[in-house]
């Protein structure tokens, strides 16, 4: 395969400042894409942002700010072909302890947000001859976790939002697919680790030890894991896989 296959192709990722979501997007630039990573940290884009990369501030919970943000990126690089809805959070709550201002920022940050940067991107790729749809859900998208009612509930509703857009656009030259990941060594664990030992007075490594083992080949993903089944969804031979949610997570678990 040529290393240069999406040359001219304009990819944005959201929460392409760390973990996942900037591996997807080095990966995407090694193949010749312009890449706009979007986070609300301009900073962050802006220490990490190699050639090949443009940073956009960007607040996915804000829909001023997608419809403006990948406005003025698809007017300096052209309509968005690849669009990987990333950004999002992950922290757990009994639900009997989850607020409503939890649960709404939860489904703002990991649903709505993608919405709207779906949305957004559409808009110019309907106009194009290719489009690639890539969400970065979770292996919670597809089975229950305990102790994460809404986290869980936000990365369904991801997968059903996807499935419903493949078949909106079935036999079109644009696909959805889901990327299912289990538990990756991003920052993300780091924090969730603190919170669940916190929580039910284990050590942090014993914590630590709850996510690894949740993987079924008992250790923690490589952002580069995600991230190739990304760029394999945007590669040659690609086009008849559409509407799935594809599990990262060492084996079966659904």
């Amino acid at each position: 395969m040529a290393n240069t296959y999406l040359k001219g192709k304009h990819a944005l990722v959201t929460g392409g400042g760390t973990g996942i979501g900037l591996a997807i997007a080095q990966s995407l630039v090694s193949q010749g894409a312009h890449v706009t990573i979007t986070g609300r940290r301009l900073d962050v884009l802006q220490g990490v942002a190699t050639q090949g990369m443009v940073p956009l501030e960007m607040d996915i919970r804000d829909e001023a700010s997608v419809v403006d943000g990948i406005a003025r990126a698809v007017a300096a690089r052209g309509p968005v072909q690849i669009c990987v809805p990333n950004a999002g959070i992950a922290v757990g709550r009994a639900l009997h302890k989850t607020d409503l201002a939890f649960w709404r920022d939860m489904m703002a940050t990991n649903l709505d947000g993608a919405f709207l940067t779906i949305r957004e991107c559409l808009g110019g790729m309907r106009e194009t001859d290719w489009g690639r749809v890539i969400a970065v859900s979770s292996i919670a998208g597809l089975r229950g976790l305990p102790g994460g009612a809404a986290y869980s509930a936000s990365k369904h509703g991801l997968i059903g939002l996807i499935r419903s857009l493949s078949e909106d656009y079935m036999g079109q030259p644009y696909t959805f697919n889901a990327l299912c990941p289990g538990y990756v060594d991003t920052p993300i664990v780091d924090r969730n680790q603190e919170a669940i030992a916190a929580r039910t007075g284990m050590s942090v490594d014993e914590a630590r030890e709850v996510m690894v083992s949740a993987n079924r080949h008992k250790r923690l993903l490589d952002v580069e894991e995600v991230a190739a089944a990304a760029l394999w969804l945007t590669g040659p031979g690609s086009q008849s896989i559409n509407g799935q949610s594809i599990q990262i997570s060492g084996g079966q678990t659904v």
